[in-house]
């Protein structure tokens, strides 16, 4: 007999998780919940004991990322983690909210295209979003706010007090979910710069804060299952079918909600032999420029965290006509000159670039394996022009500190471990896969959550968006 869920759930990553909270959080009855999560689990010390087994860009799991689909441009890297918490495991915590423009590109600009909702649709839960996540920032930050951060701001280095003062309006503590303050369940942030497997659990995870909602008695994960195929029936989605030690096996749910990255749901419903004109379509990514800047008699790096603030002065204007918004990042893990009495005279900033997404970078199947594959040419002229014009603005807005040397690192980052586009959202079916609610135009039991649905995607980082969309659309679903 095939097992029946009122709610199935591929993935553990934020996307599932935050839907998740929400959905247990209204449901008027307990409901009958399965997760079905690829990878396994394992604690915060077994991640550390198995750190040596790390892959690049700091993952450390028991599946090799990159086995499980084909990469048709070995020059651009794409990054997750396949094991329970998804990104959590190994991202920095970095939580900036997007700015209103950023969902009304094409109005704003003439680009891209705007987001089926605006900024205040989504303002309340990104307040709930920061709260769940207990997250530290500055209440005169440039984003319009409903409510005061959770928790302070984290300290800046002297490198950022003298930006702050150059620019009050546009530089801020960056908002982060690396606790300034212990919580109930995570101690103070440590500064120790690594992030990606925080060595004293300051950072939110999965694992952490929303543990318990694993273990809710109406709630059953199967770790190591695969999910290939979900099977439609008329207007709805009635199973989903996944392999586990070696066998195929299926189950049926009322509603079925993908929480995979944007490689994965889309391949998924590829395999499953969807049609929607636009899925797939719109890989995208930020690329980013790390730049070094030897200081003159300036010591640095005695933040309170890893990264300590973001700049604004870069981000939006009508310079986003030709090209991308910039979003710069202060570094404030050391690194050093090796000259005595100046080792720490020197500041490490990454500016952070949006690129338009564009239908030639797209999911299909590989052929021979049936795995997803990325296809993805280059970046647009879009970002391009933004990389070229760098070299001039960084100068500038770096010129109240007092520099000896700027140096640009020689290539563009390869992987922001941002997987966006391929199910966007949008109003109907023949320019988006899902509505503002991510629920899919056809079959409407069917959510496609997470960053796959980002019709255009700034330059900041996505995770805060991805929860507060989730948080959104279990909310919608129950109402």
């Amino acid at each position: 007999m095939v097992a029946k869920y009122d709610l199935i759930l591929v993935g553990s990553g934020f996307a599932s998780a935050f839907f998740l909270h929400k959905y247990l959080e209204l449901s008027k009855i307990p409901k009958k919940i399965l997760i079905l999560e690829r990878g396994f689990r394992h604690d915060l010390n077994w991640k550390i004991s198995n750190h040596d087994k790390m892959e690049r860009y700091g993952v450390v799991s028991e599946i090799n990322y990159n086995d499980t689909f084909i990469n048709n441009n070995r020059e651009k890297d794409w990054v997750y983690n396949p094991s329970f918490g998804g990104g959590s495991n190994c991202w920095w915590a970095c939580t900036p909210r997007f700015m209103p423009n950023d969902f009304k590109l094409k109005t704003a600009y003439g680009v891209g295209r705007d987001w089926p909702l605006q900024y205040e649709d989504l303002e309340p839960y990104y307040v709930e979003a920061e709260s769940l996540m207990s997250i530290s920032g500055p209440n005169d930050h440039i984003c319009k706010r409903s409510s005061s951060f959770p928790q302070p701001p984290h300290n800046f280095n002297e490198v950022d007090k003298i930006l702050k003062k150059a620019y009050p309006d546009h530089y801020f503590a960056q908002p982060t979910a690396r606790a300034r303050k212990a919580t109930k369940l995570r101690p103070q942030c440590c500064a120790s710069g690594v992030c990606y497997l925080c060595p004293v659990n300051a950072k939110f995870t999965i694992e952490n804060d929303f543990k318990e909602l694993f273990e809710r008695p109406n709630v059953e994960i199967i770790l190591g299952a695969e999910v290939t195929r979900i099977v439609p029936e008329q207007n709805s989605v009635k199973s989903v079918v996944y392999f586990k030690g070696g066998k195929e096996r299926v189950v049926e749910g009322e509603v079925i909600a993908l929480g995979a990255n944007a490689i994965f749901n889309a391949g998924i419903l590829l395999r499953s032999g969807f049609t929607d004109p636009e899925l797939g379509r719109n890989l995208s990514e930020q690329t980013s420029q790390l730049v070094r800047v030897k200081l003159n008699r300036i010591k640095n790096f005695t933040g309170s965290t890893s990264i300590t603030a973001n700049g604004y002065m870069l981000y939006d204007g009508e310079h986003r006509r030709k090209r991308g918004a910039v979003l710069m990042e202060s570094s404030n893990i050391p690194t050093f000159r090796f000259e005595k009495d100046r080792e720490t005279e020197v500041a490490v900033f990454k500016f952070l670039i949006e690129d338009i997404p564009s239908v030639d970078n797209f999911i299909s199947l590989d052929p021979k394996t049936d795995k997803p594959q990325t296809n993805f040419g280059e970046f647009s002229s879009y970002a391009k022009n933004t990389l070229l014009a760098l070299r001039e603005d960084v100068n500038k807005i770096l010129s109240p500190l007092p520099i000896e040397e700027i140096e640009f690192a020689a290539t563009p980052g390869r992987s922001e471990a941002h997987i966006l586009g391929t199910t966007v959202m949008g109003k109907n079916i023949e320019n988006s896969v899902v509505d503002s609610d991510l629920v899919h135009h056809k079959y409407r039991n069917l959510l496609l959550l997470g960053g796959g649905a980002f019709p255009t995607i700034s330059p900041s980082n996505p995770t805060l968006t991805i929860c507060a969309l989730s948080l959104r659309a279990a909310e919608r679903h129950l109402s």
